[in-house]
């Protein structure tokens, strides 16, 4: 032990030591611990190092933690260290980590409520579980469920569990969800649903049972156990519910925070209600009962709601709306009980105020005398021996006793609806055993506990001891079991504190001695316990500061229980005289709870407790004086007795036990609080089953599992043949103490720490060995390394040394060649020096001698220049003269000139102010300056002739004067005029200088104007640049709309073609929906005549008399009746000779006619089924028209832009327009003043600018126009394709016509049409036909002698060619819809074409000028309109043609049938004959010898016929010896014959009898697979022959020309077809149930349990729930087994002839079952998310690819199917850390849903130390990225769906005249035809 502790307490080695917050921590030791230590170094979690102190005395060391592999186990007991800190821990890990809220502890599943809803309680999980062994599956609720069904139908003995824990644990939920279980997997003997029931009693017992309190809003305040009654069969017949400790103090008292009842509330939150006026009823805080809490209202509650749910459970159970009332009623008089004041009359007594409103309500509502009960609420009887006394009560006592009646009222309402809802689960089925469900509180105690607390806690003590006393048996039968020596487990035995509590002189006994004083108290009570118990009982002690408690030491705890009322409680005392008053109402249900103290308990017994949470009594007996005893005893009497009934019946059954933790106290969603956890698992005996385990040898191993886990431990020498050998003598060796382990007869026990100290010891020896490994691989690494380094050196020096050789060369030739160049180089500059210095010399030389050439030149040039300078002089002076002369002449000329043109300027002046100036200067001045021109001439007009008269004037005053001077004397009277004119001159020259001012005011306003000029035109030049940007705006939208329309041309071609795609793969999954449908319908319709089947069995079985008779068939029956009523002759004579026909006389008629019903309602079905595929198929081309519709739409609606657009075009244009317009206009004002001159520069350029804006619009607009026109014709167009399309519908009608050749098929056309339902548009030819077929029927009185008037084979010849002709007419719809779809993609593909040409064009018209543009569009718009004529014209050929064809047609069809008519007329034939008359001859070549391919048989021989060939054919020899599908050829060429032979009842019988035998054989060897599967192909092959045969053209393709010529010429049998089918699909089913029968135990073990890859995958530690090992041991199946059945179904099924299309079906159906039950397991077992596991099953996929791959069926989708299971391995194996593991994840998982990706991350379970587990917040991760995908939330996949099958058509190349008939088959009845 010693060596162990030093091996385990070294450095590294984690401990758990003691912490106040989280209950226990986790740390590491820093140091190796030596023998002696007084304390251990360690290091915390956070970095913290501390010092941790030994205790002196023990020296006991701190626990170990377990590994990091064993740490999340499933089950406690797997643990090796086995204390609470490792169960703590380990519950925290797998409920916050993996969120897996169940955990096994040995034979406990330990429950934590996870205050969040789950998807783990489906039925896909219900079935996961059902059958399973309760360790392979995950810890589960369903687990414990199956163990308990299993073992009561293996074991014969009753079952109970056991449901206990804290309020708000989730007690009733566990409960709830195990009934569920029960009620899904046994089902219902009955046609009521229990558990539904059970269920709706769920709301009424909460409302009656439940109330909020501190700790839970909705808290049970009462214990119930439930039985599940089952049959012999273990079906569910009934329930029945006992109830427990009431909690009655709640309805008079709540403390704060907490309410009372659920159902108080509800009725006063419905008080409102017209049915609730007459309780008076008000707001809860009215009611002293429903205030106290201060708490009325619970967050997220409706109580309203609440009580219609209440009231509509009562409804369910039988309890009408009058009973409801009733109770309501009740409950309301409790309220108001509660409100009645009662005060001091004296000191001694009280009264109650007369007329009370309250009591006045109590008492009318339950039918009793104000009188009477205000009396007796203030007053009580006493009895002595001889007198009875009325005393009065004070008001304390008063109110008590009101309290008490209050109580009292409520518990018998309380039991009254318990045995009513009881009533409802009654059942009188005999019950073969029964299932209980405990569902009862835990272990309590808080601040104050009293006597609720005590009884509660006293029966959790007799439950603990009932389960240590269970855990303590098992663990010495499996001891016993195993063989190996055992000694008593000291375990904690609470059976002294149970003799405390109810022993005698117990404190129970005491309390009732008490309660029996006159005088008694609780204070003499607690003197009386101290007294007795105090110095006897060490489990008993008194609290230091207190007289009136004591404290108990429970199992659990220590409880404090405070005396006070216990005396109170126990007794329940109430007043008798109050009850009688009660007894006498007139309310009917309150005197039904009070008329017998019998009736008023419920079944189980149970008498209304007391102040307590309830009492329960024994149960009552029969006579009215004992009932009235048991009335008087005591609560605490009662509660004993009725808990030692409750034991005994849980010590008849074998209990199983759910224990629920509650994990908070906030309700948060998985949040762990340590503290909590550990207080509930202390109180609910998980830590004692951990402590009895750890007693004993708590870790098992197989010898097997032992040695594949530690088979590393052991050395080649040690391993030995025998197993069980090696493993002793290895352990002898590593575990030196043999107490630590014991070796059994199949399992090695070890003691607690042993697996730990082993797993140490082999990851050691792995780390040494990886060690070991890297080592090595580093070794080699580094060599190679060092090699290539080495390596790579020799070849840098070989290069190195090549390269500083080659340096060398090159110096060397460069040092020669530099040598070279010097030397050259120094002869050339010498050289150059002396050409240099020669060149100087001569330069020299050359110089000195121009110079002296120079000078002498010079000298002579100058003499040269002085005599032409002379000369230049001479001649200069001269000219100096000569000009001097000249000027002054000149001078004088311009003088003369000067004076001239002064005169001239003077006139020029003159003439510059006139208008013809001013005209020249500005010429858009025009018209103003004339009219000033004119102005001014008058002016000078009238200034000349003021002029001359002035002149003249002063001509005549010079001569007056002359002559005046003379004759002075005689002028002087002439003075005086002479004056007054020359005022005149005076005025004259005034009004000359008002003109001067004028003028210049005229030359200013002229400036003012050319300043107007100026900025105008500034202003036109901007509004020309704002017109060109318009107009470039204008084509940019031009090409935006081109661009636009392009582009919404492209998208509604792709948006066409998606929604073509689109509805395509819509229909074809709504026909794989509606397939699936009928095939479920089918597999429905099978089950019910199976069931039908089994009833007339067991009925026959039970029949002793049998009556010979006979059923008549009814001949109108169809084909499809006969099939699903076994109508059949054949049926009728077998079921004749054994007596069936009495059978059916004798059967429940109900049951009969519900069956008929039912098979009715399924034909209906299926004829729906047909109508609703062809109601998609009309859906379709009414989706396809609407497409086409909102493409016009669409279209339309651009079209309507472009209008909108070029509307807008247009306004602005006009607008434009409208403003040149007012600018022309203000410029003519402008020059209608005279402020401009119009012919000015200015005024030119202005318009010029404005001339070219209008053009440039004018060219716009025609641009519109034209774009207009192009968008019109491409309107048009789309209209013209409609117009054709509606033009050629009719085509589809005139096919059909066609196709009708002869005046027989005319005929059964009519027959059919006359009873479908056509179209309007098929009508009108229908009533054509009709007409011409009038004389036809009335000329056939009698066909076939079937009836009088042969109107019935009319009818089914019409139907069977109605049929026919609308199955052709919906291939037509398809094939006239596919070339639909291809002309409107090619109409599509020309309207782009079109419209690029149009674009073409517009763009070639933009660059022609504005009239040849025009001219273009003209002539576009002709040419457009002339090619719609032509197409017109054609078309309207082409209907006139098609006119004129069919009306040829038609002469030609009435003159056949009126000579078919005159030639019936006159030979009168029968109309069988009709038949075979010329229309249809049947010319059949006959040659000696030559066989057609036909059977021939008698009528008497069919019954032979069916039994050898159907019933007892033996598919082996068959398969083996012949060819496959032989009795397919064999039927199919006896019915040729019958159809050769125009025998239609031959025909019927015969597909009947076949269809019957058929369905006989499959339901008496139905589990046998070759049987199946033969006769699934030989159906499909008849199914094909009557294809193949039938005279189709759609199914003759393939066949040869003798094979047309065997084609069937009288019968359709379509319908019979249909039948056929569908028998085809009820056998694929059925083969494929079978198939799944028989891999369903090989999947899990071959695919995930086997290991496929020996030693991949390590075996980890059990616990006491044994899993299924993963060794591959004798008889368990491997991959290989799955393998090797794949293999001989595939060989069977091609043995038999199966098609091969269907093999493809059945392989991917059975591929997909095996991955979905392999991933359902996976999903369902954290042991198998591993690495390695993952690595198993990639590779046992791979197997199955690779089977699928040999076999050719790689394309048949089973290898889809199985993308889950490999995604889900995947997962298993990639790396889960980073945020791009999760990216990579999401990526990879398509497949997979968001909850079975997160579930895998949860349950991933390292199996050894190397790997990590997957963190929380990378699984938060994943969620998050997975947030937005759109997915179902199941969880599990569902293995039952099956894929919808279909049989294509196989024809078969085989001659029907060279089958040969073996003699073996005993048909030599049988004649070749």
């Amino acid at each position: 032990m010693n060596r162990e502790l030093e091996y385990m307490f070294v450095q590294s080695a984690r401990v758990w030591i003691p912490d106040a917050e989280e209950v226990w921590k986790s740390a590491e030791l820093t140091k190796d611990y030596k023998n002696g230590d007084a304390s251990l170094q360690l290091m915390l979690e956070d970095g913290t190092s501390i010092d941790h102190k030994l205790d002196p005395k023990t020296k006991n060391l701190p626990y170990l933690r377990n590994p990091d592999i064993l740490v999340g186990e499933n089950d406690l007991t797997a643990l090796s260290y086995l204390h609470e800190p490792a169960v703590l821990h380990n519950l925290k890990v797998r409920f916050i980590d993996s969120k897996l809220i169940y955990t096994y502890c040995g034979i406990v599943l330990v429950a934590i409520n996870p205050y969040e809803t789950l998807p783990i309680y489906g039925s896909e999980i219900i079935n996961a579980y059902s059958g399973q062994n309760m360790g392979d599956m995950d810890p589960h609720i369903f687990a414990v469920a199956e163990e308990a069904y299993k073992q009561m139908a293996r074991d014969e003995r009753n079952q109970s569990i056991i449901v206990s824990g804290e309020s708000g644990a989730g007690k009733t939920v566990s409960a709830k969800y195990a009934m569920r279980y029960f009620a899904t997997v046994s089902g219902s003997a009955s046609e009521a649903n229990v558990e539904e029931k059970v269920l709706a009693s769920n709301p009424i017992m909460e409302a009656i049972g439940n109330a909020k309190t501190t700790r839970n809003d909705n808290s049970s305040r009462f214990g119930k156990y439930i039985e599940i009654g089952f049959d012999n069969r273990y079906r569910i017949i009934g329930a029945n519910m006992r109830t427990y400790l009431l909690e009655k103090s709640r309805v008079v008292f709540q403390a704060d925070e907490e309410r009372n009842y659920h159902i108080f509330y509800q009725l006063c939150a419905s008080a409102n209600l017209s049915e609730f006026k007459n309780l008076r009823l008000s707001s809860a805080n009215d009611f002293l009962y429903t205030r106290q809490g201060r708490s009325p209202v619970i967050e997220g509650v409706d109580d309203a709601k609440e009580l219609c749910t209440t009231r509509h459970a009562f409804t369910l159970l039988g309890i009408n709306e009058s009973y409801q009332i009733g109770l309501f009623q009740v409950l309301a008089a409790i309220l108001h009980l509660g409100n009645v004041e009662i005060k001091d009359r004296d000191s001694d007594s009280s009264i109650i105020a007369p007329n009370n409103r309250h009591l006045t309500a109590f008492c009318e509502l339950v039918g009793v005398t104000y009188q009477d009960m205000s009396h007796w609420l203030c007053h009580r009887k006493l009895k002595t021996a001889t007198e009875t006394y009325i005393k009065p009560l004070p008001r304390l006592q008063a109110t008590n006793a009101r309290d008490a009646l209050s109580k009292h009222i409520y518990a018998k309402l309380f039991n009254w609806i318990v045995e009513h809802v009881n009533k409802a689960l009654v059942t009188n089925v005999k019950q073969h055993s029964f299932i209980g469900v405990l569902d009862i509180y835990g272990f309590e105690t808080f601040e104050i506990n009293s006597f609720e607390q005590f009884c509660i806690n006293y029966a959790n003590e007799k439950l603990q001891q009932q389960f240590n006393m269970h855990v303590f048996k098992l663990e010495q039968e499996e001891y016993m079991k195993e063989q190996i020596p055992w000694t008593l487990i000291d375990f904690y035995d609470n059976q002294p504190c149970i003799n405390l509590i109810e022993a005698k002189m117990g404190i129970l006994d005491l309390l009732d001695e008490e309660c029996k004083m006159p005088k008694g108290s609780d204070d003499s009570w607690a003197q009386k316990l101290y007294n007795t118990h105090l110095k006897t009982c060490s489990l008993f002690e008194k609290p230091r500061m207190s007289n009136r408690a004591f404290i108990i030491q429970h199992f659990a705890d220590k409880v404090e229980y405070q005396c006070e009322g216990f005396l109170e409680k126990n007794k329940d005392t109430v007043n008798e005289e109050q009850i009688n008053v009660l007894k006498a109402s007139k309310f009917d249900l309150l005197v039904e709870l009070f008329q017998d103290e019998e009736k008023a308990t419920t079944p189980t017994g149970q008498v209304p407790g007391t102040g307590g949470r309830t009492r329960l009594s024994i149960k009552p007996d029969k006579g009215r004086d004992k009932s009235s005893k048991e009335h008087k005893k005591t609560v605490g009497c009662q509660f004993r007795n009725s808990l030692q009934m409750l034991m005994e019946t849980l010590n008849a059954t074998t209990p199983h036990y759910v224990r629920c933790i509650k994990p908070n106290d906030f309700k948060l969603a998985f949040s762990f609080d340590p503290k909590r956890a550990v207080q509930q698992l202390r109180a609910c005996g998980v830590l004692e089953t951990i402590r009895i385990s750890a007693a004993g040898f708590p870790s098992r191993w197989t010898y097997q599992e032992f040695f594949s886990r530690y088979r590393v431990l052991m050395k080649q020498k040690d391993v030995l043949h025998d197993k069980k050998l090696t493993c002793k003598n290895v352990l002898e060796k590593l575990v030196q103490d043999q107490d630590k382990y014991q070796f059994g007869k199949t399992k090695i026990f070890f003691r607690a720490g042993q697996v730990a100290y082993l797993e140490k010891l082999r990851a050691d020896k792995l780390r040494a060995a990886c060690i070991r490994i890297q080592k090595t691989i580093r070794c080699w690494l580094a060599r190679k390394k060092f090699l290539r380094q080495r390596s790579a050196a020799i070849t840098i020096q070989r290069f190195t040394r090549g390269y500083q050789a080659r340096c060398l060369a090159k110096f060397m030739r460069r040092t020669q060649a530099a040598t070279v160049i010097q030397k050259y180089q120094r002869m050339c500059v010498e050289r150059k020096r002396y050409r240099q210095k020669q060149a100087a010399a001569l330069a020299m030389q050359t110089i000195l001698r121009a110079y002296m050439a120079r000078q002498k030149y010079q000298a002579l040039l100058r003499e040269h220049k002085a005599i032409i300078i002379q000369k230049h002089v001479r001649g200069w002076l001269a000219r100096c003269w000569y000009k001097r002369c000249l000027e002054a002449i000149v001078y004088l000329q311009c003088c003369i000139r000067r004076m001239r043109a002064k005169r001239e300027l003077k006139k020029l002046k003159i003439e510059a102010r006139s208008v013809e100036h001013f005209k020249k200067l500005n010429k858009g001045m025009e018209n103003k300056i004339m009219q000033l021109q004119r102005k001014i001439d008058e002016q000078h007009k009238d200034n000349r002739l003021i002029s001359e008269k002035l002149v003249t004037l002063e001509s005549s005053y010079a001569s007056e004067s002359e002559r005046m001077r003379g004759e002075l004397s005689r002028l002087r009277g002439a003075e005086e005029d002479a004056k007054n004119k020359a005022n005149q001159v005076l005025s004259l020259l005034e009004e000359l200088e008002r003109l001067k001012k004028e003028l210049s005011v005229t030359q200013q306003e002229k400036k003012t104007i050319e300043d107007w000029a100026h900025k105008y035109r500034d202003e036109m030049e901007k509004m020309v640049s704002e017109l060109k940007d318009q107009n470039g705006l204008l084509k940019k939208e031009k090409d935006d709309l081109n661009r636009r329309i392009q582009e919404q041309g492209q998208q509604m071609t792709e948006k066409m073609t998606r929604a073509i795609a689109q509805e395509t793969q819509q229909l074809e999954t709504d026909l794989n929906e509606e397939r699936s449908r009928y095939q479920n319908l089918l597999t429905e319709h099978l089950r019910l005549e199976e069931k039908y089947e089994d009833l007339k069995e067991e009925f026959a079985h039970s029949s002793n008399v049998s009556k010979p008779g006979h059923r008549r068939t009814d001949s109108t029956h169809s084909s499809n009746e006969s099939e699903y009523t076994y109508n059949s002759e054949y049926a009728e004579s077998e079921e004749g000779h054994r007596a069936g026909d009495d059978v059916t006389r004798g059967m429940d008629t109900s049951l009969t006619l519900k069956l008929q019903k039912r098979v009715t309602e399924l034909e209906q079905e299926k004829q729906s089924l047909r109508n609703e595929l062809e109601n998609k198929e009309d859906q379709f081309q009414r989706a396809r028209a609407r497409d086409d519709a909102q493409f016009r739409k669409a279209r339309g609606a651009e079209l309507e832009y472009e209008s909108l657009k070029r509307q807008e075009l247009e306004s602005e244009n006009k607008k434009l327009r409208h403003d040149l317009a007012e600018m022309r206009q203000s410029l003519l004002a402008d020059a209608a003043t005279g402020a401009g001159a119009p012919g000015s520069p200015a005024y030119k350029v202005l318009l010029d600018q404005l001339n070219a804006s209008c053009e440039e619009l004018e060219v716009r607009k025609e641009e519109v126009l034209i774009l207009r026109s192009q968008l019109v014709s491409q309107k048009e167009a789309l209209h013209h394709k409609d117009e054709k399309e509606t033009m050629t519908e009719p085509s589809v009608f005139a096919q059909d016509v066609n196709k009708l050749k002869d005046a027989d098929e005319l005929k059964q056309a009519y027959v059919g049409l006359k009873d479908t339902n056509r179209s309007p548009r098929s009508m009108l030819p229908v009533v054509e036909v009709r007409d011409l077929l009038s004389r036809l029927r009335s000329a056939a009185p009698d066909l076939h002698k079937l009836n009088e008037d042969g109107e019935l084979w009319l009818v089914n010849q019409g139907l069977k060619e109605t049929i026919r002709l609308l199955e052709q007419q919906l291939q037509t719809q398809r094939r006239t819809y596919d070339s639909e779809v291809e002309s409107l993609r090619g109409e599509l593909q020309n309207v782009k074409e079109e419209n690029n040409r149009q674009q073409q064009l517009l763009a070639q018209n933009l660059q022609l000028p504005p009239e040849a543009r025009i001219e273009a569009s003209l002539q576009h718009e002709i040419t457009r309109l002339t090619n719609e004529n032509l197409d017109l014209m054609e078309q309207l050929e082409k209907q006139d043609r098609t006119i004129r064809k069919l009306k040829k047609q038609l002469k030609v069809y009435s003159k056949r049938i009126g000579e078919m008519g005159a030639g019936q007329t006159e030979g009168q034939t029968s109309p069988g004959q009709m038949v075979e008359e010329p229309i249809h001859p049947v010319n059949i070549p006959r040659r000696e010898k030559d066989f057609q391919g036909m059977l021939e048989y008698k009528k008497e021989d069919e019954m032979k016929l069916v039994k050898n060939l159907i019933l007892e054919l033996k598919p082996r020899g068959v398969a083996v010896n012949l060819i496959p599908g032989l009795p397919a050829y064999i039927l199919f060429m006896c019915l040729r014959h019958a159809d050769y032979v125009n025998d239609d009842q031959k025909v019927r019988t015969l597909l009947t009898s076949t269809i019957n035998s058929i369905k006989k054989i499959l339901k008496k060897r139905g589990d046998d697979f070759e049987t199946v599967s033969f006769w699934l192909a030989n159906t499909c092959r008849f199914l094909h022959c009557l294809k193949q045969y039938s005279g189709e053209q759609a199914f003759m393709k393939h066949n040869s020309v003798r094979q047309n010529e065997h084609c069937l010429s009288n019968f359709d049998l379509a319908e019979y077809r249909q039948v056929i089918s569908d028998l085809a699909i009820q056998i694929y089913q059925q083969l494929v149930k079978c198939m799944e029968n028989i891999l369903q135990p090989m999947i899990v073990c071959g695919m995930l349990e086997h290991e496929t890859i020996q030693g991949v995958s390590g075996v980890k530690p059990t616990g006491l729930r044994k899993r299924t090992s993963s060794i591959a041991d004798e008889g368990t199946y491997t991959l290989d087994s799955i393998v090797r059945q794949l293999s001989a179904f595939h060989s069977t099924m091609c043995q038999h002839g199966t098609d091969p299309e269907l093999i493809k079906q059945v392989v991917k159906q059975l591929f997909y079952i095996i991955g979905a039950v392999t991933l359902n397991n996976l999903l369902l077992r954290k042991d198998m998310c591993s690495w390695s596991k993952g690595m198993q099953i990639r590779y046992n996929v791979s197997q199955l690819e690779e089977w699928l791959r040999d076999k050719g069926l790689m394309n048949c989708g089973a290898k889809e199917t199985l993308e889950p299971l490999i995604q889900a391995a995947q997962l298993l194996q990639v790396k889960k850390k980073t945020d791009e593991d999760a990216e990579a994840i999401c990526t990879m998982c398509h497949a997979l849903t968001t909850a079975q990706i997160v579930k895998v991350l949860n349950l991933y379970t390292p199996v050894n130390e190397f790997e990590e587990r997957v963190s929380v917040a990378f699984i938060r991760t994943i969620q998050t990225r997975l947030r937005d995908r759109c997915e179902s939330p199941q969880l599990l996949m569902d293995t039952k769906m099956i894929y919808p099958v279909t049989f294509p058509f196989n024809p078969s190349s085989l001659a029907l005249e060279t089958i040969q008939i073996p003699t073996s088959l005993n048909l030599g009845f049988l004649t070749r035809v």
